[in-house]
């Protein structure tokens, strides 16, 4: 989950307030938690609730819920300025008017092209590819200095939905005196480039069409190029798409009514299902990480009320394990085999059936020789992430690097350095389950 604090001239800026799920409490500066797991879990605002007076705004980069999760949550105690592009905007309306606060947040839709002063700081959205409409990277301009925070991102030249990645944003970057870039780590232990979406399609394809039963395919309930893809594979197989899963049914809805989702494209209703012939049946399911809750394991305990999953049916993981997960997708993995499934995991699939939204070594070094920045300070990853992200800086000719942990205060101008422990950054729990 990620939740950021630029400061400068005597104001705060919030970058991304998201969540993470079926976690314990850390209490901080120890690697000890209470023993108890919660379905959602946030970062604690403590430390700029007691400031929130010198808080700007809050910029949210894209529509992931380990970026958006937490703001419907955490917004009455922030109570500032919210800016995000009109996808993901859309999304967090949807949050607020949840928890009965529709209408009562400022949320100021930009542009995804967009340059925008919020108190001391310029800030200028820049296009970016991932695995979401409109994510964005962010351009955060002071007195100070410029800092490039990436935000979540890969190179990819042929996304399913919206435009390739635009390498001459990035090397305009590289003749501007960059002071610091603030990158995502996730995959920097990763050798090479991720893969493109659109092969990911092609691999998907390849596999369904070898299927004779129903197919279940579990991806992340945020990717709308997978739906998408998924949707064009149902027509091009004769099967008809149905979507499981509260998260899966709201974010084709966000996509439908901001005009990413194409008018040729059907999503049968989900009641439906049980009426068709096995080999005509395409589902996209929740619960690709093992999820108690989640459509796939309720269809593993034969508690779906849409239909059962049978001997002779597929289950496609287009996904991979986040790490701590092993265990919950193990258990699911067992019930389903047990049930006479056919699983197909993204790791041992002999084509691409997944494609990461983050880029790997190849794709980090190659934004540092296009930006250039004087500090790189890697985030968005476990410490082991972070260090081979700083590493691969260093080779690509950055002189310092910082690599820290939650509450740890950078200091980027006038003199370069890290302060730790500086900040408590506990948990707070959304919702025990």
């Amino acid at each position: 989950m990620n939740l950021n604090l630029y400061g400068h001239d005597g104001q705060w800026l919030m970058v991304d307030c998201g969540v993470t799920f079926d976690e314990p409490l850390v209490a901080p500066y120890l690697n000890q938690n209470t023993g108890s797991r919660y379905h959602v879990v946030a970062p604690d605002p403590a430390f700029i609730v007691q400031q929130r007076e010198q808080l700007a705004g809050l910029v949210i980069t894209h529509g992931h819920e380990d970026h958006v999760g937490a703001v419907a949550a955490l917004w009455p105690r922030l109570r500032c300025p919210v800016f995000a592009t009109p996808f993901t905007a859309e999304i967090l309306h949807r949050k607020l008017g949840q928890v009965g606060l529709a209408g009562k947040v400022p949320v100021q839709i930009v542009s995804p092209d967009a340059t925008l002063t919020v108190g001391p700081f310029v800030l200028s959205w820049l296009a970016i590819t991932h695995s979401i409409p409109e994510p964005q990277a962010l351009l955060i301009s002071t007195s100070a200095g410029t800092v490039f925070h990436t935000a979540d991102w890969k190179i990819d030249a042929q996304p399913v939905s919206g435009k390739p990645f635009n390498a001459n944003l990035y090397r305009q970057l590289g003749e501007t005196e960059l002071l610091a870039l603030v990158g995502d780590s996730t995959n920097a232990l990763k050798p090479g480039f991720s893969i493109s979406e659109r092969i990911c399609a092609e691999g998907l394809n390849t596999v369904i069409k070898r299927c004779t039963g129903r197919v279940v395919v579990s991806c992340f309930g945020s990717n709308i190029a997978r739906l998408m893809s998924l949707a064009r594979i149902a027509q091009q197989t004769g099967r008809y798409m149905a979507l499981l899963g509260r998260s899966l049914e709201n974010m084709h809805g966000v996509a439908k009514k901001t005009g990413y989702w194409p008018d040729n494209l059907d999503v049968l209703e989900k009641a439906h299902i049980g009426y068709l012939p096995p080999d005509e049946v395409l589902v996209v399911a929740t619960g690709s990480q093992g999820e108690p809750r989640a459509a796939l394991n309720r269809m593993a305990i034969d508690a779906s009320p849409y239909f059962e999953l049978e001997a002779g049916d597929t289950v496609i993981f287009s996904s991979i394990v986040i790490p701590g997960n092993e265990k919950a997708v193990e258990r699911l993995l067992e019930k389903l085999r047990k049930k006479g499934v056919e699983v197909v995991l993204s790791e041992d699939s002999d084509v691409p059936i997944h494609a990461s939204g983050h880029p790997c070594v190849e794709e980090l070094k190659l934004m540092y020789q296009w930006t250039k920045p004087q500090i790189a300070i890697p985030v968005h990853g476990e410490p082991e992430h972070l260090e081979a992200h700083a590493a691969v800086a260093r080779e690509m000719g950055v002189k310092r690097t910082y690599v820290g942990r939650n509450g740890d205060l950078y200091l980027l101008a006038p003199q370069p350095g890290i302060r730790r422990a500086r900040v408590k950054a506990g948990r707070l729990a959304i919702d025990q389950s």
